[in-house]
């Protein structure tokens, strides 16, 4: 046993020992509950344009093919430890790839592609993979951009090839033994995958993500949520979606493009959820605001739900009360505290979120995370921007002082690919053993042992009045009728920094953009935090990363703002 409580299973247990263990290749789910459940669903794609029209895998199905596709890639010379960059859209054989190289071992390196084009070259170009799988587009782009030129050794094309080289994922499978492929048993540090954060907190880095991080991360989902085999989950989001076969939950892929969610058709999402009747849905706060709205025009009940799962950036209160009137009474929308480095962290559901904590909130509390999930440990450090050598426990700041969150447990990872200065500033090694990660969130406990999050390190306010933080300032306008979302920024004006307001109103409520300032002057007034704030600047819609839909991009706010302000 692993000092994490993770075990590896050997092929002669039967299965009713195997479902209370876990696996360190989660890859070695999908064979079991092929063995127990060969015709249990897997996975379905809808195919665009065709409504009602799906791809679907059972769970034998996807084994096999998983299975074929890997006995092919090791022929092709992709094998354990090989660093492969996967570019397929969320598809069967994006599933199928993806468990076919988990089985081997082959690291997957997975960039989000809205990213952009710069931030692209430069993940790629520090990942340096010695192999390519992704579809024509893709590859086109590989070729003209020039995308890891120097180290690429394999390419694999998921569509028709062209000029580029390589072979078919259709050649690949014709040819391939159909026979199981035995799966890896690797050490529990060994690299599963590098996963790129989306950048939309500074330049994208490829976390470094060994298999013990996966293991636990299907080990505390299971648990936290209380999934049980036999589940299907409305994935939007393709990251998560993989989680579902080794949960034994059917991911079911809606008409959607995953890398822009906000522009998803809600009917669409309906439609899929009542096919399949969904019990589980992850979905990003964007998501759950434009279903929400949906459901409230055209009178929807999302009647199989069990439960939803939203992350990445907060949910707003109004998007969270909206749409718990259309599930069952006690279904809740989850909202888990992480990022790509540690997830999940923490967790609280709407129920306390819209009965409790969001009077807090409202008043500038900061937004409420829950407490930590079972084996997470979080800590309070204060504000630093200098790396932190060695853990110290007697530096910890005390119950309801703000400082940067640190976390330390199973699912934490251990360092960025090719990154030893941004590994040096986000880790801190424990002399007790195990490794913390600064999440770069501000935050503190309150008195019950709840978490709660103020707001960004890097975007906190230096002010001649004080730090400003802006989570904390933002939720007090948020509470406006005519508001949408707002963000905190800091323009500098001689030799000190004003706080500006941007605001993005809601629609559908007719009101001057004067009237709604002087009104927000007004709130601003209201509280001591927020009452030094003066100017406020309405924004058409404010820039958000394209993963979630709900991450502001305040630096190019604050260069909006300080043009709007000369």
């Amino acid at each position: 046993m692993s000092p994490d409580g993770i075990v590896a299973v050997s092929k002669e247990e039967d299965s009713a020992a195997v479902e209370s263990r876990t696996h360190i290749n989660v890859a070695a789910y999908l064979p079991q509950i092929a063995r127990r459940q060969p015709d249990l669903l897997a996975v379905a794609v809808a195919c665009p344009g065709k409504i009602g029209r799906y791809v679907t895998l059972t769970t034998a199905e996807l084994n096999r093919r998983s299975d074929r596709i890997a006995h092919g890639l090791v022929a092709m010379g992709i094998g354990e430890g090989v660093r492969t960059v996967l570019m397929v859209k969320p598809s069967p054989e994006f599933f199928a790839i993806t468990f076919a190289m988990l089985k081997i071992g082959a690291v997957p390196v997975m960039v989000d592609p809205g990213m952009g084009v710069r931030n692209l070259g430069q993940c790629l170009a520090e990942a340096r993979p010695q192999a390519f799988i992704g579809i024509p587009k893709a590859h086109l782009a590989r070729v003209v951009l020039g995308w890891a030129r120097q180290t690429l050794k394999t390419k694999l094309t998921v569509g028709r090839r062209i000029l580029w080289g390589g072979d078919s994922l259709a050649q690949l499978e014709a040819s391939a033994p159909q026979g199981a492929f035995p799966v890896l048993e690797p050490d529990p540090e060994q690299t599963a995958a590098i996963l790129f954060t989306s950048g939309s907190t500074g330049v994208p880095k490829g976390v470094v993500t060994p298999h013990r991080v996966f293991a636990a991360q299907v080990h505390l989902l299971r648990t936290v949520f209380g999934i049980e085999s036999g589940e299907r989950d409305l994935s939007t989001f393709p990251l998560f979606a993989l989680f579902g076969p080794a949960l034994g939950m059917a991911s079911i892929v809606p008409d959607m493009d995953a890398s822009r969610p906000a522009s998803a058709d809600p009917a669409k999402l309906v439609q899929a959820l009542h096919d399949f009747q969904c019990t589980n849905m992850f979905a990003s706060p964007a998501l759950i605001d434009k279903l929400g709205r949906h459901c409230e025009v055209h009178q929807i009940r999302l009647n199989t739900l069990r439960r939803a799962i939203s992350a990445g950036a907060p949910a707003s209160i109004p998007a969270l009360e909206r749409f718990v009137k259309f599930v069952p009474e006690g279904v809740e929308v989850f909202t888990p505290y992480g990022a790509t480095e540690a997830l999940p962290v923490a967790v609280l559901g709407s129920h306390t979120i819209l009965s409790e904590t969001r009077h807090h909130t409202e008043r500038g509390g900061g937004v409420c995370v829950g407490k930590p999930v079972a084996s997470m440990h979080v800590r309070i450090l204060p504000i630093s921007e200098e790396p932190v050598q060695s853990w110290a426990e007697e530096a910890v700041l005390p119950t309801g002082d703000i400082g940067e969150i640190c976390v330390r447990g199973p699912v934490v990872t251990p360092s960025y690919y090719n990154r030893e200065d941004a590994t040096r500033r986000a880790k801190i090694i424990d002399p007790a053993g195990g490794i913390w990660h600064r999440m770069g969130d501000l935050g503190y406990f309150d008195g019950r042992g709840r978490l709660w999050m103020c707001g960004r390190m890097a975007h906190r306010l230096e002010t001649a009045d004080g730090r400003m933080y802006t989570i904390s300032c933002e939720a007090v306008f948020n509470t406006h009728r005519a508001v949408f979302r707002t963000a905190l920024v800091g323009v500098r004006k001689r030799k000190t920094i004003m706080p500006v307001i941007c605001v993005e109103r809601e629609q559908g409520v007719v009101m001057t953009d004067a009237l709604l300032v002087d009104e927000l002057r007004g709130l601003a007034r209201a509280h001591g935090h927020t009452r030094r704030i003066d100017t406020f600047l309405v924004h058409r819609a404010l820039p958000v990363d394209v993963r979630h839909n709900a991450k502001i991009f305040r630096e190019k706010l604050a260069v909006w703002a300080s043009r709007r302000l000369r």
